[in-house]
């Protein structure tokens, strides 16, 4: 007589809404595993542990995080500095513990060279020299400048906060006061990214 395996249970899966105040802590460990299961999502992880979920961009913002990368990725190729450009969905252990991902983003060739094979691991354990975080719909701006803070903290020589709603930009170094630009038509790079001039009628559009 020949029997026939039970069939498996099948366990719906539910959604579930956390509401905004409640604080999900999660280990380095966890928020690996985490960001494994879920690459749709552009999670991020704070000094502190705290997991942020950041779902995924809408068409515009999304052309226009394209637009900056491939505008980078130029620049690298052509004449750029020799080191390593990333997108929107690379993520990093910065100095301070925190997991995040710029939406674009440069890292020295000297610098990426001094990083052992373990720390280049899925999330190199560096904070990138240069990075560009594009305000979403989602986004606050106070979220964000903290966020540039944090990145000129743990290493950053040059960052961008590019708002289109309001086509601002603001540009942060280390040891000088945060620069706003109103309407510029260009921003350069320089002199971390040496002749980098990104055209912000591709961002504003």
């Amino acid at each position: 007589m020949v029997q026939t395996p039970p069939k498996p249970i099948v366990v719906p899966t539910l959604a579930l809404n956390l509401p905004p105040a409640l604080r999900l802590i999660v280990t380095p460990e966890q928020f690996e595993a985490l960001a494994a299961s879920n690459r749709e999502l552009r999670l991020e992880r704070t000094a502190q542990g705290e997991l942020i979920v950041n779902p995924p961009t809408g068409w515009q913002t999304g052309e226009r995080n394209s637009g900056i990368s491939g505008e980078l990725y130029l620049w690298w190729r052509n004449a750029g500095e020799p080191g390593k450009v990333f997108e929107s969905s690379t993520g990093f252990k910065l100095p301070n513990g925190a997991n995040r991902s710029p939406d674009a983003s440069w890292v020295s060739q000297a610098r990426w060279d001094a990083l052992t094979p373990e720390q280049k691991g899925t999330f190199a354990e560096i904070c990138p020299d240069f990075v560009v975080e594009l305000r979403s719909e989602s986004d606050t701006v106070k979220g964000l400048q903290a966020k540039m803070a944090e990145y000129l903290a743990n290493g950053a020589q040059l960052g961008w906060l590019l708002n289109p709603k309001k086509r601002t930009v603001e540009v942060y170094r280390p040891d000088k006061a945060v620069e706003i630009l109103e309407n510029p038509a260009t921003v350069s790079g320089e002199p971390v990214l040496s002749g980098f001039v990104l055209d912000l009628k591709r961002v504003w559009g």
